[in-house]
């Protein structure tokens, strides 16, 4: 830790002690370079360092020359702190840690009761549903609402990344059941909403697609003959859960309409299935065969979107 007498602290952490050496060495030679006058010694320096004690070193550096001037010198108090655990310590602390984890109760425990809530992020589709006591969850209807408002005709919309910190921090906040504003200045950046999204769909336990569909959508879309292959889709799709068929009808239907801005957003259906093939669908187990069933998977929900009222529509449709 370095400490001006100004007030600004500087932490240099690290658990490697030959990184924890090199910046001792720097800072002694940038000590040593100082008027003899105004400087510790190396010796005592060294001393300290290995007694595991604070020093204050009170020093004068020029900020912008290696030889200091009078007329720049600033005082600073140079407080390191290091200490280097022996092997006991260690071993210590690991076991202290073994018996604290073995001991610690499983999260499954701590939600039965109460301690923690049910997340909305990483929690089966069906289980975010029934909490809310609908089939649809609502923080998926909040970014659809949101996108559609101001993103459909944002350039690379659901391509392009968010900043990951600021999706982490919503995540959260959906997380911990907060009052869910995504028309708070913080959450501007469309993209943001977008990636939180897509982050809700992959952190699913089990897909939106079942993994017991995949094969069955998968065999769906080998098929040549076009009407014959919507038709089987459409009958996958009619046999799904209801929690995934109603999310899957309402995600379908907003990606249509960022696919239909295709001349503003330049996200085509093609572009949407390969953003969104393996965030929605993929298989249990994978296998040798990724990239034949990345092609798949984006075929299938491009198909989807090109014939969504064909897929999703009533059967008088």
């Amino acid at each position: 830790q370095i400490t001006t007498v100004s007030g600004n602290e500087f932490l240099l952490q690290s658990d490697i002690d030959f990184l924890i050496l090199d910046w001792f060495h720097a800072i002694k030679n940038a000590i040593d370079r100082l008027p003899k006058e105004r400087s510790c010694t190396s010796r005592n320096l060294e001393y300290k360092l290995r007694r595991s004690t604070s020093i204050e070193l009170l020093n004068s550096l020029d900020t912008e020359s290696k030889e200091p001037k009078p007329e720049h010198r600033k005082s600073l108090i140079f407080r390191l702190n290091y200490s280097a655990s022996d092997t006991n310590d260690r071993s210590r602390v690991k076991s202290r840690l073994k018996k604290f984890i073995s001991r610690r109760p499983s999260l499954k425990t701590l939600q039965e009761k109460g301690l923690i809530k049910d997340q909305i992020f990483g929690s089966h589709l069906h289980l975010v549903c029934e909490h809310e006591k609908s089939t649809v969850p609502q923080f998926v209807r909040l970014c659809i609402k949101a996108v559609e408002k101001r993103g459909l005709d944002v350039d690379g919309i659901y391509r392009v990344s968010g900043n990951l910190a600021t999706i982490q921090k919503l995540r959260f906040v959906v997380n911990q059941e907060e009052k869910l504003n995504l028309d708070d200045s913080q959450w501007e950046d469309i993209h943001v909403v977008t990636g939180a999204l897509k982050m809700f769909f992959r952190e699913l336990p089990e897909p939106l697609f079942p993994y017991c569909f995949f094969e069955q959508f998968v065999e769906a879309i080998k098929i040549q003959d076009n009407t014959t292959r919507i038709k089987s889709i459409r009958s996958l799709v009619k046999k799904l859960p209801r929690p995934n068929y109603d999310t899957m009808k309402i995600l379908f239907e907003h990606l249509k309409k960022i696919a239909a801005k295709e001349s503003v957003n330049l996200m085509s259906t093609q572009s949407l299935g390969i953003v969104f093939g393996p965030t929605l669908l993929r298989p249990e187990k994978e296998t040798g065969n990724m990239a034949v069933h990345m092609l798949y998977q984006n075929q299938i929900v491009e198909l989807m979107l090109s014939e969504y009222s064909k897929i999703f529509g009533s059967e008088e449709d």
